[in-house]
């Protein structure tokens, strides 16, 4: 058994205090948006987590369940996002496998230009009219197409492919497979690690997206749950139907503040919820990618 010097010991503590810090520093904004979301608001400013059971409510998300506003924006951000997914990991993962094949020819060349447009890009005002002029404008797919092939994304995969042994396509070629078969009955199979991980970045950056369908749509009802967030939030704007509006300021005031922190905490769930069962698949295929 290891016996740890006294320096080691001296490490590992200042380690774990470190580490106490952060997971501390990370821990309390979330505890304390979630205690708002069903606390009464400053609650905690006045009683810090001295709370009495007249304290507690539901009322912030009984007022989301009731207007349907933010559960529209919620299944718009659901559909945007899955459907960014699938197009952006099947289109990555194909471009990556072609571009991990020694044999294709000017793939140096297609690597070049496709890392020259991970710097330079038309700019928002030419993809804005390339939007436009296609018929995508206050559609999903001006929301899902535009930015669903990623360089970056193509990148790993080609470099989680490069790290397959070679010996099993050349095998699977000499019994008369195919290629398509080979990405489908070998690689694919064995290429759930960075599947994982591609598909948990494109969601996350898809969920958290609210700049495109700021510029691209104009019908309410196909806004997505960040946007919807964002009028809540920064131009305070809730509403109607969540607040009566025979209501006085202060009530008004008190029920906007706990909409907030409730609207906060229901979208977090979806990436919340995900996260353990993507973990494993996360650090194996991140870890891959690095060490290539």
């Amino acid at each position: 058994m290891y016996q740890y010097t006294r320096s080691d010991k001296l490490i590992l503590f200042i380690n774990k205090i470190l580490l106490g810090g952060i997971v501390i520093i990370v821990l309390f904004p979330l505890i304390y948006v979630l205690l708002s979301s069903v606390l009464e608001p400053n609650v905690l400013v006045k009683k810090g987590f001295l709370i009495s059971g007249s304290d507690w409510t539901l009322e912030g998300y009984k007022r989301i369940f009731e207007d349907g506003t933010i559960v529209k924006g919620f299944i718009n951000s659901i559909l945007y996002s899955v459907g960014f997914t699938l197009i952006t990991v099947s289109v990555c993962i194909f471009a990556g496998y072609s571009l991990s094949a020694e044999g294709l020819v000017g793939r140096k060349f297609i690597m070049v230009f496709f890392l020259i447009t991970m710097f330079f890009n038309g700019g928002l005002i030419p993809t804005y009219m390339v939007v436009k002029d296609l018929g995508m404008l206050n559609t999903i797919w001006a929301i899902i197409l535009p930015n669903a092939i990623n360089v970056w994304f193509i990148i790993l995969a080609r470099t989680y492919f490069k790290s397959i042994p070679n010996e099993l396509k050349e095998a699977a070629r000499i019994d008369g497979a195919s290629e398509f078969k080979i990405f489908l009955n070998i690689v694919f199979p064995l290429s759930k690690p960075i599947i994982f991980v591609i598909a948990l970045y494109a969601f996350i950056a898809q969920w958290n997206s609210y700049f495109d369908a700021m510029i691209y749509l104009e019908d309410r009802d196909l806004y997505p749950l960040q946007l919807v967030l964002r009028s809540i939030l920064i131009q305070n704007e809730v509403q109607p139907g969540m607040i009566a509006d025979q209501q006085a300021a202060a009530e008004l005031q008190r029920i906007s503040e706990m909409i907030k922190y409730s609207s906060i905490v229901l979208a977090s769930l979806p990436l919340i919820i995900m996260y353990p069962f993507f973990q494993k698949y996360f650090e194996k295929g991140v870890m891959v990618g690095s060490l290539k």
